[in-house]
């Protein structure tokens, strides 16, 4: 673990005087809009699960090939070598922990035949399940490397560490049923277990632009999860391009697709219904479609059910998108151009820059009793939040709503070491933020409760001042902490609980910075009534994932956890600490 120093500053209220020479950076994503759930990570293809609580979002990482092209140029997918995570428990803040390196990973992966071996990552697909033989949970991603097939990775976490089970790709050419060489393509898969606790698995792509490609795919995952279980069969998918996922609902297999760009001729629309004895319209181009069946194993089953997404516009010229269900409700999971449209239109990228997209999330409704899935109404505003902030947990510094002038590059670990590696290696477990002076992050619906806080901590490093401001980012700040340090230190300043108070929309700023790196901050509740602090106050401490779910045992437990303890004042205080 290391080293924590706690320093308690005099009270410091919105009287203090803010630095007026501070210009704040630019924002890129409104700070009252949900989309895109990133104001400053370009991320595509996305997919998701749902764990304790919490929503985790895997995606394309765009932005690896952004930086890799020097911020500016064409996104020709190439450098992708990496899949981005981020989770939420309220659908607004979001937490990014950073990206999974497949390139490491997969690095001997075996050559021969090529097509089997690891090019990049693109389009992942996750799910998990419960082992009840080994009583651990256990999760599943998958990504296609380029059109020739499809990987598997394997976690006990859904933020890792990830480790490859295989030498090769998990789906090829070879593959019994696959697309052979040369003519469609064996990528973007789409994964689910059904209620049976049966692994399937959708892919392919890229076939001839007319009515009927025959390029989409399904096969049966072995109980492993890591082995195909027979032969793929085909998948009749009208007007199929591309961006293939599945789910089960209502005992149901619904499998979701983009349309892809050929001639839509009425007349033999009008003879596919016939046949097939439906009533749906032609999908537009680059549409998100599903189909439903009983057996997905028949092509005959498969029923087309029409359009449920639309083109997401903004310049952006494909699409993909994930449906999932979420503490009760559906969501339409899907990127488009739009941050990099306003990161244009500012000036801060060239003009010609194109096409690094962003992750989005609108509502779904869906008729779970005849897996119906509406179509879809996408927007910048997003979704509503769903649950309000604690701030009295140990929250996260890479949390946020939106941000101005924080980058990709900006996260990086505060650990290098074997197990816990540095951002572009496994998914994040423990992350911090370089702010520098003019950067800014935004919180929403940040719930202090009717007692208000009475302190704050921010755990930092380096030199600056740290701002938190509430309601806007203008306004003067309501906390302020003067951070210098060369180790991380837990800053603790006194606040008014009376304006600490409520539910808050919260600017974290950096008013001035030289090497200052934020890794978290808390807030302390105002005890109703009369607050006696014991001397020697001293209880047992508890341990928390890095999700919030109390921990019976740290042994139990690989990777960062969150240690809560109280100290000689009887102030609470958390840090996060080194698992073995």
């Amino acid at each position: 673990m290391y080293k924590n120093l706690f320093m308690t500053a005099a009270l410091m209220v919105a009287c203090l005087q803010t630095n007026a020479q501070t210009t704040l950076a630019k924002e890129f994503k409104s700070t009252g809009n949900g989309n895109p759930i990133s104001g400053s990570v370009f991320c595509a293809d996305p997919t998701a699960l749902e764990y304790n609580g919490r929503l985790y979002v895997y995606g394309s990482n765009d932005h690896q090939e952004f930086i890799a092209n020097g911020k500016k140029g064409e996104n020709t997918y190439g450098s992708i070598k990496s899949i981005v995570v981020f989770s939420t428990d309220d659908m607004v803040n979001w937490t990014f922990h950073g990206t999974i390196d497949t390139n490491k990973l997969c690095a001997t992966w075996t050559k021969n035949p090529w097509w089997h071996g690891y090019g990049v990552s693109w389009a992942p697909s996750v799910t998990w399940r419960h082992n009840a033989e080994t009583d651990k949970d256990e999760f599943f991603l998958y990504f296609c490397n380029s059109s020739h097939g499809v990987g598997v990775l394997t976690a006990e976490s859904p933020i890792g560490p990830w480790k490859s089970p295989l030498k090769e790709l998990m789906i090829t050419y070879d593959t019994p049923g696959a697309n052979k060489q040369g003519t469609n393509a064996n990528f973007d898969p789409g994964v689910v277990i059904d209620d049976n606790g049966v692994g399937w698995m959708s892919f392919g792509g890229l076939g001839p632009s007319t009515i009927m490609p025959n390029a989409a795919r399904i096969i049966k995952l072995k109980p492993s999860m890591i082995e195909v279980d027979g032969s793929a069969v085909t998948i009749p998918a009208p007007y199929h391009f591309e961006a293939n996922e599945l789910n089960v609902i209502g005992g149901k297999y619904v499998y979701t697709y983009c349309s892809n760009w050929a001639n839509r001729d009425n007349a033999e629309w009008n003879t596919y219904k016939t046949q097939k004895g439906i009533t749906a319209s032609a999908p537009d181009m680059c549409t998100m479609c599903y189909m439903v069946s009983d057996n997905p194993m028949d092509p005959d089953s498969w029923v087309y059910k029409g359009v449920y997404g639309p083109h997401p516009g903004n310049g952006t010229n494909n699409n993909h998108s994930h449906l999932q269900k979420f503490n009760g409700s559906y969501y339409h999971l899907y990127h488009n151009a739009t941050l990099m449209e306003k990161m244009r239109a500012a000036g801060v990228i060239d003009n010609e820059t194109s096409i690094y997209r962003s992750l989005c999330v609108n509502k779904a409704t869906v008729n779970e009793s005849t897996a119906t899935v509406n179509r879809v109404n996408t927007d910048l505003a997003g979704v509503t939040q769903i649950k309000e902030m604690n701030p009295y947990k140990l929250q996260q510094a890479e949390t946020m709503a939106t941000c101005g002038g924080i980058m990709y590059e900006d996260f990086t670990n505060v650990k290098k070491n074997g197990r816990i590696n540095a951002l572009g290696n496994e998914a994040s477990l423990n992350l911090q933020v370089k702010m520098a002076e003019g950067s800014w992050t935004q919180l929403r619906k940040v719930d202090f409760g009717s007692n208000g806080a009475s302190k704050i901590m921010v755990r930092a490093k380096g030199e600056g001042t740290i701002e938190f401001r509430l309601g806007r980012s203008g306004v003067k700040p309501s906390a302020t902490f003067s951070i210098s340090s060369t180790d991380y230190n837990d800053y603790v300043v006194d606040v008014d609980p009376q304006v600490f108070t409520g539910a808050r929309t919260i600017y974290i700023v950096a008013s001035s910075a030289t090497d200052l790196y934020v890794d978290a901050w808390q807030a302390f509740e105002t005890a109703s009534g009369i607050q006696t602090l014991s001397s020697n106050a001293v209880v047992n401490t508890q341990c928390y994932d890095l999700s919030g779910r109390r921990l019976s045992g740290v042994k139990q437990h690989r990777g960062i956890v969150i240690e809560q303890y109280t100290d000689e004042n009887g102030v609470k205080h958390s840090r996060k600490i080194l698992a073995d």
